[in-house]
């Protein structure tokens, strides 16, 4: 795998030299314009948050200005910057969750969505303290939905968290003063003691953070996952193809980017519609192939075998090939780019959420009470679109891999049923997962999540964490655009088993999975955290005694800064590739990658080399397993 200064990725790399050829720019041609970045913001210690400033503190103490206009120092400006970017990425991922909150509310035994998942409703039901017996499985929905959304604005009363969450974890949460409140009330509460004239205390922002990112882990990204299920149905490995190359010449080629899965669902109903399937016929395609983009592509590709496209900085790319004729969007991690771009080829630049509209897209609003009409027209506009191709501009990668997807917990679960006889009961079924990291058959398990940056070489820090991790007897499960880098470099398949150590690849074998488990998009790492809490619970012990981690190899977006803080705050080590808008501040970088420690059990690491991450990584875990005595 040759190493270049933007990309590993040669579907990535063809393309770049399309569009220089094509004369269109791409997010690598504006950073490269934008030269060198501010360092005040670099290292997050730019304050814009009235009319007196913006005021700029110096990132180095004792020199230049220290404080604000109002007085601010560096390090209160940091925290309250941080606090900024963890509000703003729960309140992305847990209005994601509220979106399907509210669609579940309109599920109906006659109306577009159904529920396809009936065990998982009566799991959340209790949950929620819903009654289920003889009752309606809608009436039993509905009323799901009102008690979700309750923990929303909730102003009294404790939240309802999962039951994965250990007691322990709880107790740290209440003596700390983080526990979380509800969701839109702890974004509410940074965004009032960020304004100017209120908090001025770098440590108490920071813990402000915790609790506001824990609102998204484990009520609003969790909610996004199980009542996602529930209506579309719990994932289950499926196989599927990965990178530019499953474009295809002459269907019409429609790619799904954003990330909630109404949009994306309705048109997966939408194209096996026999008319408009007979219209893309009869424009002359050979049918209509649907291709996922971002975490929109985990999500299709997990429930539907639908083939992914690329990650988040192949989205200009897909358009330059010039086979793509619509590029149908909802929300978040879409460039606005994409609309002038789409104008120098013939594709449809589609935008359907009022929550995105973006200036020269064709707007078309799904319909959320009726999204299949939506989307069949939606469709249609692709579909006619067809003929306008110019086959001249049409350059289709001939690069793909196979990948297995779809690694749900109940579905690793079910793997783990098929080989071991499992105790029964309460917890019980993953007793064979903390078997195999207890008797040292695993050394530990690893997320690896999160974006591209420009920032960073495209997909390279992803594959060599993962090669790193696995190659020590390290389980990984992936989502977001780690897992499409992780799908297009086969290491989805269980042939990258060769990779493997020894230990690592026994479990591989015995029970029938690839090194490394796709479990979904980013809302999805409410999976992960749902699988290591079940793991705690069966060993008595919380999620800082694990040896488990969570890496983040090349994140851009406020969302994985929420993550980041809320994985953290439960117990579980992060490592960043991509060094945070937090420099300037000593006094934070000392409590988010020392003192919080302390506090939670588990702390920041950052590494912008992913082969000394994953020594850091290794060593961890053998500290954790040492002081558990395994």
């Amino acid at each position: 795998m040759e190493k270049t200064a933007i990309s590993i990725d040669k579907a990535t790399l063809e393309l770049l030299e399309k569009a220089k050829n094509d004369k269109v720019e791409t997010a690598w041609d504006r950073k490269s314009a934008l030269k060198v970045p501010c360092g005040f913001g670099s290292a997050g210690v730019c304050c814009r948050n009235c009319a007196m400033g913006p005021c700029r503190v110096s990132p180095v103490p004792g020199k230049g200005v220290s404080r604000g206009i109002c007085g601010a120092t560096a390090d209160v400006i940091v925290s309250r910057n941080f606090a900024r970017m963890v509000a703003a990425g729960t309140a992305a991922h847990s209005d994601h969750g509220r979106s399907i909150a509210l669609a579940l509310y309109r599920t109906r035994e006659d109306g577009n969505i159904k529920i396809k998942d009936e065990e998982k409703l009566k799991k959340s039901a209790d949950r929620f303290n819903v009654e289920t017996e003889g009752r309606n499985k809608y009436d039993i929905a509905h009323d799901v939905a009102k008690e979700g959304l309750h923990d929303f604005g909730r102003q009294l009363g404790e939240v309802n968290l999962p039951p994965s969450l250990p007691e322990k974890r709880k107790e740290i949460w209440k003596k700390l003063g983080v526990y979380p409140r509800a969701i839109d009330r702890e974004v509410t509460a940074i965004m009032h003691s960020t304004h100017m004239g209120c908090n001025a205390d770098a440590e108490n922002m920071i813990k402000m953070s915790m609790r506001c990112s824990l609102a998204d882990g484990w009520l609003g990204s969790y909610m996004g996952t199980e009542f996602s299920d529930i209506m579309y149905g719990t994932p289950h490995s499926v196989d599927t193809e990965a990178n530019l190359g499953v474009l295809e010449k002459n269907s019409v080629n429609v790619v799904l980017h954003g990330h909630e899965p109404i949009l994306s669902e309705s048109i997966v109903q939408a194209a096996s519609d026999p008319e408009l399937i007979d219209l893309a016929k009869s424009v002359g395609a050979d049918g209509i192939n649907l291709c996922g983009m971002c975490c929109t592509g985990n999500e299709i590709s997990m429930r539907h075998g639908i083939k992914i496209a690329g990650n988040f900085m192949q989205q200009e790319l897909a358009v330059v090939t010039g086979a793509v004729d619509a590029l149908i969007v909802d929300v978040q991690c879409i460039m606005p780019a994409l609309a002038k771009l789409s104008q120098s080829y013939h594709t449809k630049f589609i935008t359907t959420s009022p929550k995105a509209h973006i200036e020269d897209s064709i707007y078309i609003e799904l319909d959320e009470e009726s999204p299949l009409d939506s989307a069949k027209k939606i469709l249609k506009e692709a579909i006619l679109n067809f003929k306008n191709r110019d086959q001249s501009k049409v350059m289709i990668p001939q690069l793909k891999s196979n990948a297995i997807v779809g690694y749900s917990v109940e579905e690793i679960l079910n793997k783990l049923d098929k080989v071991v006889n499992t105790e029964i009961g309460p917890m019980q079924t993953v007793k064979p997962l903390a078997d195999v990291i207890t008797s040292g058959v695993l050394r530990g398990a690893a997320a690896v999540v999160g974006c591209n940056n420009p920032k960073t070489i495209q997909d390279y820090n992803h594959i060599e964490t993962i090669k790193g991790l696995i190659a020590n007897d390290v389980i990984v499960v992936v989502t977001g655009c780690a897992a499409q880098a992780a799908a297009k470099y086969g290491l989805l398949q269980k042939e990258a088993v060769k990779y493997a150590g020894p230990g690592l690849a026994t479990v591989c074998k015995l029970v029938d999975i690839p090194p490394v488990l796709h479990m979904g998009s980013c809302v999805d790492i409410s999976r992960i955290l749902d699988l290591v809490g079940r793991v705690a619970n069966q060993l008595g012990s919380d999620l800082n005694d694990l040896p488990v981690v969570g890496v983040a190899p090349e994140w851009m977006s406020e969302k994985a800064v929420a993550i980041a803080t809320y994985v953290v705050s439960s117990g579980i080590d992060v490592w960043l590739g991509v060094v945070p808008p937090v420099t300037g501040g000593p006094e934070v970088v000392d409590i988010l990658t020392n003192k919080i420690e302390d506090w939670v059990g588990a702390k920041f690491f950052i590494e912008t080399d992913p082969k000394k991450a994953v020594e850091q990584i290794l060593s961890r875990m053998n500290e954790k397993r040492k002081k558990i005595g395994i």
